[in-house]
């Protein structure tokens, strides 16, 4: 998992290996011993360090959320969308994004708090960008909640591709195609218009 240089103490590790973990298993499924074991380190030095698995999970939290933050401003502040490298930035995102489906599902209120915080970026991205969906708000909930739903179904979407989407390969396979369902028109401007319209009527 990419980290800062001079973060290499055992809890860098046993965070490293918890947001891991926690990731595959959820929190319940992941024992303050199996991180101990993951980690190299005692499950004494883990409680030395953390005190239980519940402030364990809430630093995890914590990093996961600041490096997620991290690496979008270094992304935005780049090329853009044309710089991305799936194959480089699978090692450095997958276990965090992976973490923080998760931990929304556990019910984590600074997954969440993340999740809204990037609901909010796609739609000032959205506005920058001259697009103008009739609910802005809907839009950039909907796109933050495809992009996290192939993370739920990544065993089902693993499945249907027939490679393994935790794998780099799988990982810029199903980015790729991900890029092509927000850019490949599925109906016609005229089309939408009679969509919008409908819909409007419904409310």
């Amino acid at each position: 998992m990419d980290r800062p240089a001079d973060d290499l103490t055992a809890r860098a590790r046993i965070r490293d290996a918890a947001i891991r973990l926690f990731g595959e298993r959820g929190i319940e499924g992941a024992s303050i011993r199996d991180i101990a074991a993951a980690a190299g380190v005692s499950s004494g030095l883990v409680r030395h360090h953390f005190g239980s698995k519940e402030a364990l999970r809430a630093d995890c939290d914590r990093y996961a959320k600041e490096r997620m933050v991290e690496i979008g401003s270094e992304l935005s502040s780049s090329q853009g969308v044309a710089a991305l490298d799936p194959a480089g930035l699978h090692p450095r995102v997958f276990p965090l994004q992976l973490y923080l489906v998760r931990s929304m599902m556990d019910g984590s209120k600074s997954a969440t708090a993340l999740f809204l915080e990037a609901v909010d970026t796609i739609e000032e991205w959205a506005k920058g960008y001259g697009l103008e969906p009739s609910d802005p708000r809907a839009y950039a909930a909907a796109m933050a909640a495809i992009k996290l739903s192939v993370f739920v179904f990544r065993d089902q979407v693993s499945k249907a591709l027939g490679e393994d989407i935790t794998s780099p390969a799988g990982y810029a396979r199903i980015g790729q195609g991900l890029m092509e369902v927000f850019t490949i028109p599925l109906v016609t401007p005229e089309e939408a218009e009679i969509i919008r319209k409908r819909s409007s009527e419904e409310k």
